[in-house]
């Protein structure tokens, strides 16, 4: 009997890890659910271990499943590169840029004018923590996400990550508002506004933990907090429906018969950050961090404004790379603790 893994095998193996139900895996795979467990038991055979644990709950992963597992991915890797380099194909790569226009985009745009060999293909989800599963291949597939790395189960998944941008918090509001005639909006000023922060396809977990942490100290209701709003014609009705302000950020799209403000005093910024599976070795990934480089150095994007306001745990990482990097030489952020301090001066 063969000993030789096959492709096919090892491709139903790493849907079924991913999926960790042999229904959904079958789904996606085309296939009988029996023609995918025979196969699955054939795979087993030809290593002489089981690689799932099954009961009538769940399916998990046996130690053995688990090792098999980087294998398997890193060979069909290979194994499609390879097809796709003999065929004169691009190499496939899936991105969470999580709404159209926002700062990921941005970087898969410049990603995709960079390199030729890749077919980019980008995904509109709900932020990291919602994708943290997929990257992590515990439910179907993302080889790339953005979002706050302190998303829920990122560190614990073994996922790698980068800074990508402090991204300026703004204020949209619409038109005829008395806020809208003023250049800016100091953050103390929002109190009592009806200031929203869930409309607009910016907004996921990531940006509510945040959002609440800022406007916390203010007073507000996190229990109030209405159901997220997505979607430019969502936000616009939402947006003149309650003719209240709406904090977003500076990529969002325009919106008619609204205008964009600065938040200030102090300067709020939103941390985006660039994650990734630990094993993905990929011309597009490559391309990301290339795309990443030169934007953020010809615009700036991790430099912020003195006395910037960060969320924790961000705001304490960020003084303490500074520290090490620089000294005092560079400016300071400001946690969520100490905002309320900031914002009444």
């Amino acid at each position: 009997m063969s000993r030789d893994l096959e492709i096919r095998m090892l491709r139903s193996f790493v849907v079924v890890a991913e999926e960790l139900h042999f229904s959904r895996a079958a789904q996606r795979l085309f296939v009988a659910q029996q023609a995918l467990s025979r196969e699955i038991q054939r795979l087993e055979d030809r290593v002489g271990r089981p690689l799932f644990t099954r009961t009538t709950r769940q399916v998990t992963l046996t130690p053995a499943g688990e090792e098999l597992l980087g294998y398997a991915r890193r060979l069909l890797a290979l194994h499609d590169k390879a097809l796709h380099a003999l065929r004169g194909e691009a190499e496939q790569l899936l991105v969470d840029v999580v709404g159209p226009g926002l700062t990921p985009s941005l970087v898969l745009a410049e990603a995709r004018g960079r390199v030729r060999e890749v077919e980019f293909f980008a995904r509109e989800r709900q932020g990291l923590d919602g994708a943290v599963a997929t990257l992590s291949g515990r439910a179907g597939r993302i080889d790339v996400a953005f979002g706050r790395w302190t998303a829920p189960g990122a560190r614990s998944a073994g996922l790698r990550h980068r800074p990508v941008r402090l991204e300026p918090v703004m204020v949209l509001l619409p038109a005829g508002h008395p806020f809208s005639a003023r250049a800016e909006i100091p953050l103390a000023d929002l109190e009592g506004s009806g200031v929203c922060f869930r409309a607009g396809d910016h907004v996921t977990h990531d940006w509510d933990d945040a959002m609440r942490q800022l406007l916390g100290p203010l007073g507000m209701d996190p229990a109030l907090a209405h159901p997220p709003v997505h979607g430019a014609d969502e936000l616009a009705h939402h947006l003149h429906l309650r003719d209240a302000p709406i904090l977003t950020l500076s990529t969002q799209p325009p919106v008619d018969g609204a205008a964009l403000r600065p938040l200030v005093r102090p300067a709020v910024v939103y941390p985006w950050a660039m994650v990734w599976r630990a094993d993905l070795d990929h011309p597009g990934l490559r391309a990301l961090h290339d795309a990443v480089d030169r934007l953020s150095a010809a615009l700036g994007w991790l430099r912020p404004p003195d006395g910037a306001w960060l969320p924790e745990p961000e705001a304490r990482q960020t003084r303490t790379t500074r520290l090490g990097a620089a000294g005092s030489s560079l400016p300071t952020t400001t946690s969520a603790r100490s905002r309320g301090r900031t914002s009444s001066t």
